[in-house]
């Protein structure tokens, strides 16, 4: 994998966690999939559907999906059962060495945050589990933002904001990488420029 990095005299960087630091797409569609057929989807979930929504909080996932497929579901149990399988699965999940890699090399030299769609616990057990916590946990994870931060998820603005804001960097000079639409275009309405970081189902690019 080469990153596209954009040229530009950046302060900080944000970093999203599945499908950018860590390679765990794979793992949430499983979950996703089997969730979903217990509750009522008699058919494999639409991979195209799920990545789709990357980025996007779990509890809206669940929203989404359903309305996808025109079911009506208990979003509250959904999201519990979806993200017990996940902790399941996680322990298979593989780091994203470019990323991370400048990640860590970043951060001998400038703020670098965490900004994920996932559940504060989720996200935080994951970094433990990888061994990526000691690069965001300064201060009780000051530098990792989650859903319960912030009033909108991706792809409004707020978790890039609020992430440059802990960083004590302005927006306009902070960098994100990301691996999915909502995301990205989280990262333009804070005015920010970002890294796609290929997945399944995208090309490198960057704007």
């Amino acid at each position: 994998m080469k990153l596209d990095i954009p040229a530009g005299d950046f302060a900080g960087y944000i970093f999203d966690l599945d499908g950018t630091l860590v390679d765990t797409m794979p793992l949430h569609y499983r979950a996703w999939d089997i969730a979903m057929r217990k509750a009522g989807l008699n058919a494999p979930l639409d991979e195209e559907l799920f990545y789709s929504l990357g980025g996007v909080p779990t509890r809206r996932v669940a929203e989404l999906i359903a309305a996808h497929y025109g079911l009506t579901v208990d979003v509250h149990a959904v999201f519990h059962h979806k993200e017990s399988l996940f902790v399941e699965l996680q322990k298979d999940a593989k780091l994203i060495e470019p990323v991370v890699e400048f990640a860590r090399r970043m951060s001998l030299t400038h703020p670098v945050s965490v900004a994920s769609g996932g559940p504060r616990e989720i996200v935080r057990g994951m970094l433990e589990l990888s061994g990526l916590a000691p690069l965001f946990n300064r201060n009780d994870y000051h530098l990792v933002v989650t859903p319960e931060d912030v009033v909108h998820g991706k792809p409004a603005p707020d978790l890039f904001l609020l992430a440059a804001r802990r960083m004590g960097v302005p927006a306009a000079q902070c960098l994100v990488f990301e691996d999915a639409e909502p995301g990205m275009r989280a990262a333009e309405a804070a005015g920010m420029k970002w890294v796609r970081v290929p997945s399944r189902v995208a090309k490198s690019s960057r704007k």
